[in-house]
Protein backbone atom coordinates (compact mmCIF):
# COMPACT_ATOMS: atom_id res chain seq x y z
CA UNK A 1 0.00 0.00 0.00
CA UNK A 2 1.48 3.35 -1.00
CA UNK A 3 0.70 6.30 1.28
CA UNK A 4 2.36 9.19 -0.50
CA UNK A 5 3.28 12.53 1.02
CA UNK A 6 0.54 14.19 -1.02
CA UNK A 7 -2.03 11.69 0.23
CA UNK A 8 -0.99 12.22 3.83
CA UNK A 9 -0.89 15.99 3.72
CA UNK A 10 -4.23 16.34 2.01
CA UNK A 11 -5.92 13.28 3.47
CA UNK A 12 -4.34 12.45 6.78
CA UNK A 13 -3.91 9.29 8.74
CA UNK A 14 -7.64 9.06 9.39
CA UNK A 15 -8.36 8.46 5.71
CA UNK A 16 -7.00 4.94 6.14
CA UNK A 17 -9.80 2.40 6.62
CA UNK A 18 -9.67 -0.41 9.13
CA UNK A 19 -8.61 -2.98 6.54
CA UNK A 20 -5.85 -0.75 5.19
CA UNK A 21 -4.69 0.05 8.70
CA UNK A 22 -4.46 -3.64 9.49
CA UNK A 23 -2.41 -4.14 6.33
CA UNK A 24 -0.02 -1.39 7.35
CA UNK A 25 0.21 -2.14 11.04
CA UNK A 26 -1.40 -5.28 12.49
CA UNK A 27 -0.24 -4.34 15.98
CA UNK A 28 -2.19 -1.10 15.76
CA UNK A 29 -5.34 -2.70 14.37
CA UNK A 30 -5.32 -5.41 17.04
CA UNK A 31 -4.60 -3.19 20.01
CA UNK A 32 -5.31 -5.19 23.19
CA UNK A 33 -5.98 -2.32 25.64
CA UNK A 34 -9.18 -1.40 23.76
CA UNK A 35 -10.98 -4.71 23.08
CA UNK A 36 -13.96 -3.21 21.29
CA UNK A 37 -12.12 -0.55 19.33
CA UNK A 38 -10.65 -2.66 16.54
CA UNK A 39 -13.95 -2.81 14.67
CA UNK A 40 -14.43 0.92 15.18
CA UNK A 41 -11.66 1.64 12.69
CA UNK A 42 -14.13 0.71 9.97
CA UNK A 43 -16.07 3.84 10.87
CA UNK A 44 -13.06 6.16 10.69
CA UNK A 45 -12.82 7.02 7.02
CA UNK A 46 -12.25 10.77 6.94
CA UNK A 47 -12.68 12.48 3.59
CA UNK A 48 -9.69 12.84 1.35
CA UNK A 49 -8.52 16.42 0.88
CA UNK A 50 -6.34 15.91 -2.16
CA UNK A 51 -5.96 19.04 -4.25
CA UNK A 52 -6.67 21.42 -1.41
CA UNK A 53 -4.44 23.40 0.89
CA UNK A 54 -5.09 23.83 4.61
CA UNK A 55 -6.81 26.96 5.76
CA UNK A 56 -4.65 29.42 7.63
CA UNK A 57 -5.34 28.82 11.34
CA UNK A 58 -5.41 31.51 14.03
CA UNK A 59 -2.07 33.07 14.85
CA UNK A 60 -1.91 31.39 18.26
CA UNK A 61 -2.01 27.97 16.57
CA UNK A 62 0.86 28.95 14.26
CA UNK A 63 2.95 30.42 17.06
CA UNK A 64 2.47 27.63 19.58
CA UNK A 65 3.21 24.90 17.04
CA UNK A 66 6.30 26.52 15.53
CA UNK A 67 7.91 28.32 18.44
CA UNK A 68 7.28 25.49 20.90
CA UNK A 69 7.31 21.73 20.77
CA UNK A 70 3.56 22.03 20.50
CA UNK A 71 1.20 23.64 23.03
CA UNK A 72 0.52 22.26 26.48
CA UNK A 73 -3.19 22.65 27.42
CA UNK A 74 -2.32 25.61 29.66
CA UNK A 75 -0.55 27.47 26.85
CA UNK A 76 -3.71 28.46 24.98
CA UNK A 77 -5.00 30.69 27.77
CA UNK A 78 -1.52 31.96 28.62
CA UNK A 79 -1.02 33.15 25.04
CA UNK A 80 -4.39 34.89 24.94
CA UNK A 81 -3.53 36.79 28.12
CA UNK A 82 -0.53 38.44 26.47
CA UNK A 83 -2.46 41.16 24.62
CA UNK A 84 -5.67 42.37 23.07
CA UNK A 85 -4.85 41.47 19.44
CA UNK A 86 -3.18 38.44 17.85
CA UNK A 87 -0.20 40.53 16.73
CA UNK A 88 0.27 42.03 20.17
CA UNK A 89 0.10 38.59 21.76
CA UNK A 90 2.69 37.20 19.36
CA UNK A 91 5.03 40.14 19.92
CA UNK A 92 4.83 39.78 23.69
CA UNK A 93 5.15 36.00 23.48
CA UNK A 94 8.30 36.28 21.37
CA UNK A 95 9.76 38.88 23.74
CA UNK A 96 9.23 36.48 26.64
CA UNK A 97 10.64 33.47 24.85
CA UNK A 98 13.72 35.32 23.57
CA UNK A 99 14.53 36.23 27.17
CA UNK A 100 14.44 32.69 28.57
CA UNK A 101 16.04 33.67 31.85
CA UNK A 102 12.94 35.69 32.69
CA UNK A 103 10.74 32.58 32.57
CA UNK A 104 10.34 30.51 35.73
CA UNK A 105 11.46 27.03 34.79
CA UNK A 106 11.66 25.63 38.30
CA UNK A 107 9.02 22.96 37.67
CA UNK A 108 11.04 21.52 34.79
CA UNK A 109 14.24 21.81 36.81
CA UNK A 110 12.58 19.87 39.64
CA UNK A 111 11.67 17.04 37.23
CA UNK A 112 15.26 16.91 36.03
CA UNK A 113 16.62 16.93 39.57
CA UNK A 114 14.30 14.04 40.48
CA UNK A 115 16.07 11.82 37.95
CA UNK A 116 19.30 11.90 39.95
CA UNK A 117 21.57 12.77 37.05
CA UNK A 118 25.19 13.20 38.12
CA UNK A 119 27.00 14.53 35.04
CA UNK A 120 25.00 17.65 34.11
CA UNK A 121 27.06 20.11 36.15
CA UNK A 122 30.50 18.62 35.65
CA UNK A 123 33.14 20.78 34.03
CA UNK A 124 34.85 19.63 30.86
CA UNK A 125 37.88 18.56 32.85
CA UNK A 126 35.73 16.58 35.31
CA UNK A 127 33.88 14.88 32.44
CA UNK A 128 37.17 13.97 30.80
CA UNK A 129 38.73 12.55 33.95
CA UNK A 130 35.64 10.73 35.26
CA UNK A 131 34.27 9.35 32.01
CA UNK A 132 37.33 8.88 29.83
CA UNK A 133 40.60 8.74 31.73
CA UNK A 134 39.21 6.89 34.75
CA UNK A 135 36.12 5.27 33.20
CA UNK A 136 35.84 1.72 34.46
CA UNK A 137 33.62 0.56 31.62
CA UNK A 138 31.54 1.63 28.64
CA UNK A 139 28.53 2.40 30.83
CA UNK A 140 30.52 4.99 32.73
CA UNK A 141 32.03 6.38 29.54
CA UNK A 142 28.61 6.84 27.90
CA UNK A 143 26.86 8.22 30.99
CA UNK A 144 27.20 11.91 29.97
CA UNK A 145 25.56 11.21 26.60
CA UNK A 146 22.81 9.07 28.09
CA UNK A 147 21.97 11.69 30.68
CA UNK A 148 22.24 14.48 28.11
CA UNK A 149 19.69 13.02 25.74
CA UNK A 150 17.29 12.27 28.59
CA UNK A 151 17.46 15.82 29.92
CA UNK A 152 16.94 17.16 26.39
CA UNK A 153 13.68 15.20 26.18
CA UNK A 154 12.55 16.47 29.57
CA UNK A 155 13.24 20.07 28.56
CA UNK A 156 11.44 19.67 25.24
CA UNK A 157 8.33 18.37 26.99
CA UNK A 158 8.31 20.41 30.21
CA UNK A 159 10.43 23.54 29.89
CA UNK A 160 8.70 26.94 29.82
CA UNK A 161 11.59 28.13 27.66
CA UNK A 162 10.20 26.46 24.57
CA UNK A 163 11.63 28.66 21.83
CA UNK A 164 15.08 28.27 23.37
CA UNK A 165 14.65 24.50 23.18
CA UNK A 166 13.43 24.68 19.58
CA UNK A 167 16.49 26.75 18.65
CA UNK A 168 18.79 24.44 20.58
CA UNK A 169 17.47 21.59 18.46
CA UNK A 170 18.11 23.65 15.31
CA UNK A 171 21.72 24.40 16.22
CA UNK A 172 22.44 20.83 17.27
CA UNK A 173 21.43 19.84 13.74
CA UNK A 174 23.37 22.69 12.14
CA UNK A 175 26.55 21.78 14.03
CA UNK A 176 25.68 18.10 14.08
CA UNK A 177 27.78 15.59 16.01
CA UNK A 178 27.05 11.88 16.29
CA UNK A 179 26.55 11.41 20.01
CA UNK A 180 27.58 7.75 20.13
CA UNK A 181 31.05 8.57 18.74
CA UNK A 182 33.42 6.85 21.16
CA UNK A 183 35.40 10.02 21.92
CA UNK A 184 32.34 12.25 22.07
CA UNK A 185 30.42 10.23 24.66
CA UNK A 186 32.42 11.39 27.70
CA UNK A 187 32.22 15.10 26.84
CA UNK A 188 28.68 15.33 25.46
CA UNK A 189 27.40 17.42 28.35
CA UNK A 190 30.06 20.03 27.65
CA UNK A 191 29.13 20.23 23.97
CA UNK A 192 25.42 20.59 24.68
CA UNK A 193 25.71 22.96 27.66
CA UNK A 194 28.80 25.10 27.00
CA UNK A 195 28.90 25.14 23.20
CA UNK A 196 25.37 24.87 21.79
CA UNK A 197 23.14 26.21 24.56
CA UNK A 198 25.58 28.92 25.57
CA UNK A 199 25.44 30.45 22.08
CA UNK A 200 21.88 29.89 20.84
CA UNK A 201 20.92 33.56 21.18
CA UNK A 202 24.42 34.97 20.86
CA UNK A 203 26.88 35.97 18.15
CA UNK A 204 27.52 33.60 15.24
CA UNK A 205 31.27 34.25 15.02
CA UNK A 206 31.61 33.53 18.73
CA UNK A 207 29.45 30.44 18.29
CA UNK A 208 31.61 29.22 15.42
CA UNK A 209 34.82 29.38 17.43
CA UNK A 210 33.17 27.67 20.37
CA UNK A 211 32.26 24.80 18.06
CA UNK A 212 35.68 24.73 16.37
CA UNK A 213 37.51 24.51 19.70
CA UNK A 214 35.14 22.05 21.36
CA UNK A 215 36.60 18.70 22.32
CA UNK A 216 33.60 16.91 20.82
CA UNK A 217 33.91 18.52 17.37
CA UNK A 218 37.69 18.21 17.31
CA UNK A 219 37.27 14.45 17.70
CA UNK A 220 34.16 14.03 15.56
CA UNK A 221 35.72 15.65 12.48
CA UNK A 222 39.26 14.44 13.25
CA UNK A 223 40.99 17.80 13.57
CA UNK A 224 42.43 16.58 16.86
CA UNK A 225 44.94 14.60 14.75
CA UNK A 226 45.60 17.21 12.05
CA UNK A 227 49.25 18.24 11.74
CA UNK A 228 51.73 19.62 9.22
CA UNK A 229 52.77 16.04 8.53
CA UNK A 230 49.32 15.36 7.08
CA UNK A 231 46.59 18.01 7.36
CA UNK A 232 43.12 16.51 7.78
CA UNK A 233 40.50 18.37 5.74
CA UNK A 234 37.33 16.95 7.39
CA UNK A 235 36.73 19.93 9.67
CA UNK A 236 37.71 22.48 7.03
CA UNK A 237 35.39 20.91 4.45
CA UNK A 238 32.36 20.86 6.74
CA UNK A 239 33.15 24.34 8.04
CA UNK A 240 32.55 25.70 4.54
CA UNK A 241 29.99 23.25 3.16
CA UNK A 242 27.70 22.95 6.18
CA UNK A 243 28.46 25.45 8.92
CA UNK A 244 29.07 28.69 7.00
CA UNK A 245 28.81 29.35 3.24
CA UNK A 246 26.95 26.16 2.38
CA UNK A 247 27.23 23.86 -0.61
CA UNK A 248 25.30 26.36 -2.75
CA UNK A 249 28.39 28.63 -2.65
CA UNK A 250 30.85 25.89 -3.62
CA UNK A 251 32.49 26.60 -6.98
CA UNK A 252 34.42 23.39 -7.43
CA UNK A 253 38.06 23.04 -8.33
CA UNK A 254 38.69 26.34 -10.13
CA UNK A 255 41.65 28.41 -9.06
CA UNK A 256 41.05 30.88 -6.24
CA UNK A 257 42.13 33.76 -8.45
CA UNK A 258 39.41 32.85 -10.97
CA UNK A 259 36.56 33.22 -8.47
CA UNK A 260 34.48 36.30 -9.35
CA UNK A 261 35.14 39.06 -6.84
CA UNK A 262 38.58 37.76 -5.86
CA UNK A 263 40.45 38.87 -3.80
CA UNK A 264 38.33 41.39 -1.89
CA UNK A 265 34.88 39.80 -2.27
CA UNK A 266 35.04 36.27 -3.69
CA UNK A 267 31.46 35.10 -4.29
CA UNK A 268 32.12 31.55 -3.09
CA UNK A 269 34.73 28.99 -2.09
CA UNK A 270 36.72 26.40 -4.01
CA UNK A 271 38.65 23.28 -3.13
CA UNK A 272 41.84 25.22 -2.56
CA UNK A 273 40.10 27.30 0.11
CA UNK A 274 39.34 24.05 1.91
CA UNK A 275 42.89 22.71 1.53
CA UNK A 276 44.43 25.98 2.71
CA UNK A 277 42.03 26.08 5.66
CA UNK A 278 42.96 22.55 6.64
CA UNK A 279 46.56 23.77 6.87
CA UNK A 280 45.43 26.78 8.92
CA UNK A 281 43.83 24.50 11.52
CA UNK A 282 46.80 22.16 11.94
CA UNK A 283 47.84 22.01 15.57
CA UNK A 284 44.30 22.71 16.87
CA UNK A 285 44.00 19.73 19.18
CA UNK A 286 43.14 18.47 22.68
CA UNK A 287 45.13 17.91 25.84
CA UNK A 288 44.68 14.16 25.67
CA UNK A 289 47.93 12.71 26.96
CA UNK A 290 50.32 13.07 29.86
CA UNK A 291 52.74 15.06 27.70
CA UNK A 292 50.00 17.58 26.79
CA UNK A 293 48.32 17.59 30.21
CA UNK A 294 45.48 15.08 30.15
CA UNK A 295 42.52 17.43 30.79
CA UNK A 296 40.49 17.10 27.58
CA UNK A 297 40.69 20.84 26.92
CA UNK A 298 41.45 22.57 23.62
CA UNK A 299 44.90 23.96 22.95
CA UNK A 300 47.13 24.68 19.98
CA UNK A 301 50.32 22.69 19.58
CA UNK A 302 52.64 24.88 17.53
CA UNK A 303 55.07 22.11 16.43
CA UNK A 304 52.17 20.52 14.54
CA UNK A 305 51.18 23.74 12.77
CA UNK A 306 51.87 24.34 9.09
CA UNK A 307 54.18 27.37 9.18
CA UNK A 308 53.89 28.42 5.52
CA UNK A 309 51.75 31.13 3.96
CA UNK A 310 48.11 30.44 3.07
CA UNK A 311 45.26 32.09 1.15
CA UNK A 312 41.64 31.62 2.20
CA UNK A 313 38.63 33.44 0.68
CA UNK A 314 40.97 36.06 -0.73
CA UNK A 315 42.71 36.66 2.61
CA UNK A 316 46.47 36.18 2.54
CA UNK A 317 47.92 34.71 5.74
CA UNK A 318 51.65 35.27 6.18
CA UNK A 319 54.08 32.53 7.09
CA UNK A 320 55.14 31.66 10.64
CA UNK A 321 51.96 32.80 12.35
CA UNK A 322 50.68 31.16 15.53
CA UNK A 323 48.27 28.29 14.94
CA UNK A 324 45.51 30.09 16.84
CA UNK A 325 45.82 33.20 14.64
CA UNK A 326 45.64 31.23 11.39
CA UNK A 327 42.55 29.30 12.43
CA UNK A 328 40.82 32.38 13.76
CA UNK A 329 41.51 34.23 10.52
CA UNK A 330 39.68 31.50 8.63
CA UNK A 331 36.75 31.66 11.05
CA UNK A 332 36.66 35.45 10.63
CA UNK A 333 36.54 35.15 6.84
CA UNK A 334 33.93 32.42 6.77
CA UNK A 335 31.63 34.05 9.34
CA UNK A 336 31.77 37.43 7.60
CA UNK A 337 31.09 36.11 4.08
CA UNK A 338 27.69 37.16 2.66
CA UNK A 339 27.11 33.56 1.59
CA UNK A 340 27.16 32.51 5.24
CA UNK A 341 24.44 35.00 6.11
CA UNK A 342 22.26 33.71 3.26
CA UNK A 343 22.92 30.04 4.02
CA UNK A 344 22.27 30.14 7.75
CA UNK A 345 19.33 32.56 7.53
CA UNK A 346 17.70 30.39 4.89
CA UNK A 347 18.04 27.38 7.19
CA UNK A 348 16.51 29.30 10.09
CA UNK A 349 13.61 30.42 7.91
CA UNK A 350 13.13 26.86 6.71
CA UNK A 351 12.98 25.62 10.30
CA UNK A 352 10.64 28.33 11.53
CA UNK A 353 8.38 28.94 8.52
CA UNK A 354 8.39 26.61 5.50
CA UNK A 355 10.47 24.13 3.55
CA UNK A 356 10.70 26.71 0.77
CA UNK A 357 10.64 30.00 2.72
CA UNK A 358 9.70 33.23 0.95
CA UNK A 359 12.67 35.22 -0.31
CA UNK A 360 11.41 38.37 1.40
CA UNK A 361 11.82 36.94 4.89
CA UNK A 362 15.24 35.50 4.03
CA UNK A 363 16.33 38.94 2.82
CA UNK A 364 15.04 40.57 6.01
CA UNK A 365 16.89 38.03 8.15
CA UNK A 366 20.11 38.54 6.16
CA UNK A 367 19.82 42.31 6.60
CA UNK A 368 19.48 41.91 10.37
CA UNK A 369 22.35 39.39 10.44
CA UNK A 370 24.63 41.80 8.55
CA UNK A 371 23.67 44.95 10.44
CA UNK A 372 24.32 43.23 13.78
CA UNK A 373 27.33 41.17 12.68
CA UNK A 374 29.30 42.22 15.78
CA UNK A 375 26.41 42.29 18.25
CA UNK A 376 26.54 39.85 21.17
CA UNK A 377 22.85 39.03 20.55
CA UNK A 378 23.06 38.80 16.76
CA UNK A 379 21.24 35.48 16.49
CA UNK A 380 18.48 36.58 18.85
CA UNK A 381 17.82 39.59 16.61
CA UNK A 382 17.74 37.40 13.50
CA UNK A 383 15.21 35.01 15.04
CA UNK A 384 13.06 37.94 16.15
CA UNK A 385 13.08 39.30 12.58
CA UNK A 386 11.93 35.95 11.22
CA UNK A 387 9.16 35.13 13.68
CA UNK A 388 7.66 38.64 13.70
CA UNK A 389 7.64 38.84 9.91
CA UNK A 390 4.38 38.85 7.89
CA UNK A 391 5.59 35.66 6.20
CA UNK A 392 5.68 33.80 9.51
CA UNK A 393 2.01 34.52 10.16
CA UNK A 394 0.91 33.80 6.58
CA UNK A 395 2.30 30.26 6.15
CA UNK A 396 0.78 26.99 7.30
CA UNK A 397 0.91 23.35 6.28
CA UNK A 398 4.17 23.78 4.38
CA UNK A 399 6.02 21.73 6.97
CA UNK A 400 5.27 18.70 9.10
CA UNK A 401 6.61 17.98 12.55
CA UNK A 402 9.70 15.84 12.50
CA UNK A 403 9.53 12.79 14.81
CA UNK A 404 11.22 14.58 17.73
CA UNK A 405 8.81 17.50 17.77
CA UNK A 406 5.84 15.29 16.85
CA UNK A 407 6.40 13.05 19.85
CA UNK A 408 7.16 15.92 22.21
CA UNK A 409 4.02 17.69 21.01
CA UNK A 410 1.92 14.57 21.70
CA UNK A 411 3.29 14.39 25.23
CA UNK A 412 2.66 18.09 25.77
CA UNK A 413 -0.83 18.10 24.25
CA UNK A 414 -1.98 15.28 26.50
CA UNK A 415 -0.28 16.61 29.67
CA UNK A 416 1.60 13.32 29.94
CA UNK A 417 3.65 12.20 32.89
CA UNK A 418 6.83 11.23 31.12
CA UNK A 419 10.23 9.86 32.04
CA UNK A 420 12.47 9.04 29.04
CA UNK A 421 13.95 5.55 29.32
CA UNK A 422 15.20 2.76 27.11
CA UNK A 423 11.68 1.46 26.40
CA UNK A 424 10.65 4.91 25.19
CA UNK A 425 13.82 5.34 23.12
CA UNK A 426 13.18 2.02 21.35
CA UNK A 427 9.56 2.85 20.52
CA UNK A 428 10.37 6.40 19.46
CA UNK A 429 13.49 5.44 17.53
CA UNK A 430 11.49 3.46 14.95
CA UNK A 431 10.49 6.79 13.34
CA UNK A 432 14.06 7.45 12.26
CA UNK A 433 15.12 10.53 14.22
CA UNK A 434 16.92 9.17 17.24
CA UNK A 435 18.13 12.16 19.18
CA UNK A 436 21.78 13.03 18.44
CA UNK A 437 22.24 9.82 16.44
CA UNK A 438 22.55 11.13 12.87
CA UNK A 439 25.98 9.86 11.85
CA UNK A 440 26.96 12.25 9.00
CA UNK A 441 27.75 15.88 9.87
CA UNK A 442 24.86 17.44 7.92
CA UNK A 443 22.18 16.85 10.59
CA UNK A 444 18.70 15.40 10.21
CA UNK A 445 16.83 16.54 7.05
CA UNK A 446 14.40 19.42 7.52
CA UNK A 447 11.95 18.93 4.66
CA UNK A 448 8.65 17.08 4.96
CA UNK A 449 9.27 14.65 2.07
CA UNK A 450 11.72 12.77 4.28
CA UNK A 451 9.27 12.35 7.15
CA UNK A 452 6.05 11.41 5.33
CA UNK A 453 6.97 8.29 3.38
CA UNK A 454 4.93 5.11 3.84
CA UNK A 455 7.16 3.40 6.40
CA UNK A 456 7.69 6.54 8.42
CA UNK A 457 3.97 7.30 8.47
CA UNK A 458 3.16 3.90 9.97
CA UNK A 459 5.44 4.63 12.90
CA UNK A 460 4.14 8.20 13.23
CA UNK A 461 0.63 6.76 13.65
CA UNK A 462 1.87 4.01 15.95
CA UNK A 463 3.60 6.36 18.38
CA UNK A 464 0.25 8.05 19.10
CA UNK A 465 -1.30 4.68 19.84
CA UNK A 466 1.53 3.45 22.07
CA UNK A 467 1.68 6.63 24.14
CA UNK A 468 -2.08 6.87 24.70
CA UNK A 469 -2.50 3.15 25.28
CA UNK A 470 0.12 3.15 28.02
CA UNK A 471 2.44 0.78 26.18
CA UNK A 472 5.60 2.77 26.95
CA UNK A 473 7.19 2.30 30.35
CA UNK A 474 7.57 5.57 32.23
CA UNK A 475 4.81 7.36 30.30
CA UNK A 476 1.25 7.74 31.57
CA UNK A 477 -1.56 9.88 30.17
CA UNK A 478 -4.72 10.44 32.18
CA UNK A 479 -7.20 11.04 29.38
CA UNK A 480 -10.41 10.72 31.38
CA UNK A 481 -9.14 12.76 34.30
CA UNK A 482 -8.59 15.80 32.06
CA UNK A 483 -12.21 16.07 30.91
CA UNK A 484 -14.57 18.45 32.77
CA UNK A 485 -17.34 16.78 34.77
CA UNK A 486 -20.44 16.20 32.69
CA UNK A 487 -18.58 15.75 29.41
CA UNK A 488 -20.40 12.55 28.51
CA UNK A 489 -21.93 12.90 25.03
CA UNK A 490 -20.14 12.07 21.79
CA UNK A 491 -20.41 15.67 20.59
CA UNK A 492 -19.13 17.13 23.86
CA UNK A 493 -16.22 14.70 24.20
CA UNK A 494 -15.15 15.19 20.58
CA UNK A 495 -15.32 18.97 20.72
CA UNK A 496 -13.46 19.11 24.04
CA UNK A 497 -10.53 17.09 22.73
CA UNK A 498 -10.39 18.79 19.34
CA UNK A 499 -10.13 22.18 21.02
CA UNK A 500 -7.73 20.96 23.70
CA UNK A 501 -5.33 19.38 21.22
CA UNK A 502 -5.72 21.53 18.09
CA UNK A 503 -6.86 24.85 19.57
CA UNK A 504 -9.33 25.38 16.73
CA UNK A 505 -12.30 23.63 15.08
CA UNK A 506 -11.63 20.68 12.83
CA UNK A 507 -13.00 20.49 9.31
CA UNK A 508 -16.76 19.82 9.66
CA UNK A 509 -16.72 16.56 7.74
CA UNK A 510 -13.63 15.33 9.56
CA UNK A 511 -15.26 16.19 12.87
CA UNK A 512 -18.38 14.23 11.92
CA UNK A 513 -16.28 11.14 11.31
CA UNK A 514 -14.78 11.45 14.77
CA UNK A 515 -18.23 11.86 16.28
CA UNK A 516 -19.39 8.78 14.37
CA UNK A 517 -16.39 6.89 15.69
CA UNK A 518 -17.12 7.57 19.36
CA UNK A 519 -20.95 7.45 19.14
CA UNK A 520 -21.05 4.15 17.23
CA UNK A 521 -24.48 4.82 15.75
CA UNK A 522 -26.07 6.35 18.83
CA UNK A 523 -27.48 9.86 19.02
CA UNK A 524 -24.35 11.98 19.60
CA UNK A 525 -26.25 14.25 21.98
CA UNK A 526 -27.14 11.42 24.34
CA UNK A 527 -24.80 10.39 27.17
CA UNK A 528 -22.47 7.47 26.65
CA UNK A 529 -22.03 4.87 29.36
CA UNK A 530 -18.97 5.03 31.60
CA UNK A 531 -17.65 1.89 29.93
CA UNK A 532 -18.05 3.39 26.46
CA UNK A 533 -16.31 6.61 27.47
CA UNK A 534 -13.46 4.67 29.05
CA UNK A 535 -12.95 2.47 25.98
CA UNK A 536 -13.42 5.01 23.20
CA UNK A 537 -12.07 8.34 24.44
CA UNK A 538 -8.39 7.38 24.52
CA UNK A 539 -8.62 6.12 20.95
CA UNK A 540 -10.39 9.33 19.93
CA UNK A 541 -7.45 11.33 21.31
CA UNK A 542 -5.06 9.10 19.42
CA UNK A 543 -6.96 9.67 16.18
CA UNK A 544 -6.98 13.44 16.60
CA UNK A 545 -3.19 13.35 16.95
CA UNK A 546 -2.97 11.44 13.67
CA UNK A 547 -4.83 14.09 11.71
CA UNK A 548 -2.88 16.33 9.33
CA UNK A 549 -4.13 19.26 11.43
CA UNK A 550 -2.02 18.04 14.35
CA UNK A 551 1.02 17.06 12.29
CA UNK A 552 1.29 20.26 10.26
CA UNK A 553 3.36 23.13 11.60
Amino acid sequence: MDISRRTFLKTGALAVTGAALAELSPALADAPPYPRVRAMHQHVDLPRRIGTTPDLPPLNVIALNRLMFGPHPTDWAAFEALGSTPTERLTNFVAQQLNPGSLDDSACEARIAAQGFTTLNKTLQQLWLDHRVNAANYTVRSQPFNEGRRVTWLKAVYSKRQLFEVLTDFWHNHFNIYGWHYDVLPVWIHYDRDVIRANVLGNFRTFLESVATSTAMLYYLDNVYSSNAGPNENWARELFELHTLGAENYLGSMQQTQVPGYPNNPIGYVDNDVYESARAFTGWTVRNSSSFGNTGEFFTYQPWHDRFQKTVLGRHLLNDRPALEDGRAVLDAAAAHPGTARHVCTKLCRRLIADDPPQAVIDAAVATWTTHQQAPDQLKRVVETIVLSPEFADAWGQKVKRPFELTASMLRATAAEFVPNDDFFWTYGLMGQKLFEWTPPNGYPDVHDIWTGTNVMVYRWNIAYHLVAGNVDGTTIDILGQMPPGTVTSNAITDFWIQRILGRPLDAEDRSRLVDFISQGRNPDLPLSAEEITERTPRLVELIMRTPDFQWR
